[in-house]
């Protein structure tokens, strides 16, 4: 194992504040926003969509743009990362293996990412590359990231559909990572746990795992 990769929301950044702040901007209960979410996404359908459903034919691209020209656009400091953030992170690097962080953020998602200065040898989102998880040329990048064989490549992530499923699919090693609404939703699915080649409930447990491989 060369890398190791990860997906960023609820597996290095916690999600709370990106959709508290879309349900202030939309005018609607936190809670409302949030049960919207979480039942789109078990209906197997993008996170987007429980926006949709508040505001039929919303342009998302347009309502990114105003709410930064109204001074509330995305926000990321220290306190949205999981607490086992840096302290895997360090233990990866002391291990010899490239670090990578690949997920699907805005560009300025992006940046505010590298603005905390991570102990990471890349930072890469689909704002930047123009292309999204699932597709396999995300993938495809994620290993042109790691400067490595696929199969020397984990991928780490919460989400079984954007994260297990197609990195497995286009080759990559896989861990799906107990965290968040979706990693807890599908933890225990056996398509999932048979997708997955490692499942963990927190990144610590990577440093023993790529030890091993």
């Amino acid at each position: 194992m060369k890398c190791v990769a990860f997906d960023i929301g609820e597996t290095l950044v916690r999600d709370d504040r990106y959709w508290a702040a879309w349900a202030d901007w939309l005018g609607v209960s936190r809670h409302t926003l949030s049960a919207l979410v979480g039942a789109v996404v078990a209906r197997g359908e993008d996170n987007a969509e429980a926006v949709r459903l508040l505001r039929p034919g919303i342009d998302l691209n347009a309502e990114y743009a105003a709410r930064e020209a109204a001074g509330h656009g995305e926000s990321l400091d220290e306190s949205d990362l999981y607490d086992d953030v840096r302290s895997a992170l360090s233990a990866l690097r002391g291990l010899g293996v490239r670090v990578a962080v690949a997920g699907n953020q805005t560009s300025r998602a992006g940046a505010l990412l590298r603005g905390l200065a991570l102990p990471v040898d890349a930072v890469a989102v689909s704002g930047e590359w123009g292309v999204a998880k699932p597709h396999e040329d995300f993938f495809r990048r994620v290993v042109d990231l790691a400067g490595a064989e696929p199969h020397e490549v984990l991928y780490v992530g919460d989400h079984p559909a954007n994260d297990v499923f197609p990195a497995r699919d286009s080759g990559l090693l896989t861990a799906h990572l107990r965290r968040g609404p979706w990693g807890h939703l599908w933890a225990d699915d056996p398509d999932v746990r048979a997708a997955a080649d490692w499942s963990i409930t927190g990144l610590n447990e990577l440093a023993d795992i790529v030890t091993h491989a």
